[in-house]
């Protein structure tokens, strides 16, 4: 039956939908410790960028290579997040309370302020979706993840939007809609965000001086 072969469509889904399942359960076990979030998250993502560029083979070798190889500036990287991400969050929640609460000019003042938070709060969003793919992705410094995540992320906005879509999405449905869908999760969400994100990797890990050598940073 050729509809249900390997190299028929349906089976190409089927497989990927393995893949997603058994890269979601690596994830979550690896982030238990909280603080192990950033390697996990970025072993996920090197490893569904490889299933993505058709190298998909020992998905658990590769996942666990990452982890270890990027373990030390993934995890500085999630602690400042973490750290800015609860700093954004406290500060919404005061200046919120804080504009209802008030009047005139006051209310007015903190409406900006706000306003200012909200536009933090997606700056924060745009870096965060993109700081561990690009850690899978090349080398650089601390500094240089988090500024070009940014930078990235804003200058292919479309792309961007629909990453955001696709781990919106996955939260409705599990939350909303049919919760066992979350043993597909993060697995899922970043191999579609891998598909995505593909094509915008490699052009900034493009060097034309280096065509033909490994890429930095795994070999991507």
């Amino acid at each position: 039956m050729k509809f249900l072969s390997y190299d028929s469509p349906f089976g190409q889904l089927m497989m990927k939908l393995c893949y997603s399942c058994c890269l979601n359960i690596l994830w979550f076990l690896c982030c238990i410790p909280i603080v192990t979030i950033g390697a996990s998250t970025t072993a996920l993502y090197y490893t569904s960028l490889k299933i993505v560029r058709g190298e998909d083979h020992a998905l658990t070798r590769m996942f666990f290579r990452s982890f270890r190889e990027n373990f030390r500036q993934s995890t500085v990287l999630w602690l400042i997040l973490l750290a800015i991400g609860g700093l954004l969050a406290s500060d919404g929640y005061i200046v919120y309370h804080l504009r209802a609460s008030s009047t005139g000019a006051a209310a007015v003042l903190w409406t900006l302020i706000l306003a200012l938070v909200i536009a933090a709060a997606v700056a924060y969003t745009i870096i965060l979706l993109f700081v561990f793919p690009l850690v899978a992705s090349v080398s650089n410094t601390n500094w240089a993840m988090l500024k070009n995540s940014f930078f990235i992320g804003t200058h292919y906005l479309f792309c961007t939007i629909l990453v955001f879509a696709v781990h919106f999405a996955m939260f409705f449905l599990v939350v909303s809609v049919f919760t066992p869908l979350i043993i597909f999760g993060e697995g899922l969400c970043a191999l579609l965000s891998a598909y995505l994100m593909n094509n915008v990797l490699r052009a900034c890990a493009y060097d034309p001086e280096e065509e033909g050598a490994p890429e930095a940073g795994g070999d991507i």
